[in-house]
């Protein structure tokens, strides 16, 4: 199947100063079809990766803040199959350095953009081809009774590509996201994804189940093991043998209970309440939380060693403002499913509804826009949705008003509260710090003032981990 500039529009992020270059550029661009955003420097350029979410990156390497290094290795951190073309009029050796950390490519100044425009088409080619994939296994996944997942934004394709990365091995997964984000449904799509797909799924909230009833929820227990266990009862981790065990509000774990589930984590082995035998279960374990499972760490509410054993394989689902874009292709499906399920005729989306629905933030992400479209099917009496129906109020509902230290865990003696509010507010310090250099460790330093090796101590206090492609600052001369 050919890819052509009129069937592929893409969204492209041009970084550097507003040269004729440039300006040449991005005509060439909105001429094939294609939606241009540009940024002067690094910084910008990481805030409209994450506000535009583009498909390909074209970037000087000399920036005025900055360099086209760290904008690349800001793009590989936030999606490795996102395509950079870096542009330089400098030598052999900076060339070389880009094609080594992930661009696709690398071109002398002054550029050629109907060369460039064809690079753009591949990788937009390339981009397609991934999320077609995607669909097709997915299609394949629903087919088979799963839950579909509905969306087309870049943010939900690159989880999706890391679920599917992630079904191909048996590592334990840790799903992060708010409330209402799915994370049982990429959960049970990582399983359909999995060599494990015909062994049974087992979830289990852990925060719904009272603590004194948890363990034996998990791990079962022998009849006469304590009053009221007339008969032996199986726990989740052997019901999930063969299969995949998922664990919700894993931040909700008991302390008491964290040492058990450490060592069924690390060898696949626990004994039942009651039992003296050791049993031994094949199992893929997945968890998810919408908790600060590091802050939770630093309060000491969370085993440090069990947090890094169960975060093996982040995955981070962002919430539905993020990708606005899927609002009116999830309405219109929860139209449909709701129609069908009330047995009434398939409504349309008005127009301003749907600019209602898009212009919301969605605190209660995709729960609650799903609850929005079922309320307004049932009270549509007409063939369509209109604003009215959405119960969204004239405008956008405003968040309410909350107290910020309402959110802060003053247990304990002053200095345990005051040494918990300090580790927050400097790990957040850090990680604001190296969101906005780039990833680049010694730029991150330079701004809070501190030394390289502060730095480093710090982040491996606070488990930030960043990869491979972080490094001090690269000196261009």
């Amino acid at each position: 199947m050919s890819h052509t500039s009129e069937t592929t529009p893409a969204r492209t992020l041009i970084v550097g100063d507003q040269t004729p270059q440039h300006m040449r550029l991005r005509h060439a661009l909105e001429a094939a079809g294609h939606e241009v955003v540009e940024a002067r420097d690094e910084p910008a350029a990481a805030r409209s990766l994450l506000a535009a979410r583009p498909v390909v990156v074209l970037t000087d390497l000399r920036l005025p803040t900055g360099d086209g290094f760290g904008v690349l290795r800001a793009v590989k951190g936030l999606d490795p199959d996102l395509a950079v073309i870096v542009m330089t009029g400098g030598g052999i050796e900076d060339a070389v350095t880009a094609m080594q950390e992930g661009a696709l490519d690398c071109l002398a100044t002054p550029v050629d953009p109907a060369h460039v425009l064809l690079l753009v088409e591949r990788a937009v080619a390339r981009r397609r081809t991934i999320e077609e994939h995607l669909v097709l296994k997915q299609e394949g996944a629903v087919r088979q009774g799963m839950p579909r997942i509905v969306g087309r934004d870049p943010a939900l394709i690159q989880v999706l590509t890391n679920v599917e990365r992630a079904a191909a091995t048996d590592a334990t997964v840790l799903l992060e996201g708010k409330s209402g984000t799915g994370k049982e449904l990429f959960a049970r799509t990582l399983h359909a994804f999995s060599r494990r797909a015909a062994g049974p799924f087992v979830a289990i909230n852990c925060a719904a189940i009272p603590e004194n009833l948890l363990e034996s929820e998990l791990f079962g227990h022998e009849k006469g093991a304590f009053t009221g266990a007339v008969a032996r009862k199986l726990g989740k981790f052997e019901v999930a043998h063969g299969g995949t065990l998922f664990l919700d509000e894993i931040g909700d774990l008991p302390l008491m209970l964290q040492p058990k589930i450490l060592r069924a984590v690390e060898t696949l082995s626990f004994e039942r309440i009651g039992g003296t035998k050791l049993l031994q279960v094949d199992v893929r374990l997945v968890v998810a939380t919408n908790r600060d499972l590091r802050a939770r760490v630093a309060s000491g509410e969370f085993r440090e060693d069990l947090f890094f054993r169960l975060s093996v394989f982040p995955i981070q689902i962002p919430p539905l403002r993020e990708r606005s874009a899927d609002v009116p292709l999830l309405a219109r499906f929860f139209i449909e499913r709701f129609c069908s399920d009330l047995e009434k005729s398939t409504l349309t989306l008005s127009a301003a509804a749907e600019d209602r629905l898009t212009s919301y933030s969605w605190p209660g992400n995709v729960r609650e826009l799903q609850n929005c479209i079922e309320r307004a099917v049932i009270l549509s009496d007409e063939s369509e949705i209109l604003p009215q129906h959405l119960s969204l109020g004239s405008d956008q509902v405003p968040a309410p008003t909350v107290d910020p230290w309402d959110a802060i865990d003053l247990s304990g003696s002053l200095a345990d509260a005051s040494r918990r509010v300090l580790a927050e507010v400097e790990r957040r310090k850090i990680l604001e710090a190296l969101r906005k250099a780039g990833s680049n460790t010694g730029r991150a330093a330079d701004a809070l003032r501190i030394s390289h090796r502060a730095l480093m101590v710090k982040m491996q206090e606070y488990g930030i981990q960043l990869g491979a492609r972080v490094r001090p600052a690269r000196r261009v001369g």
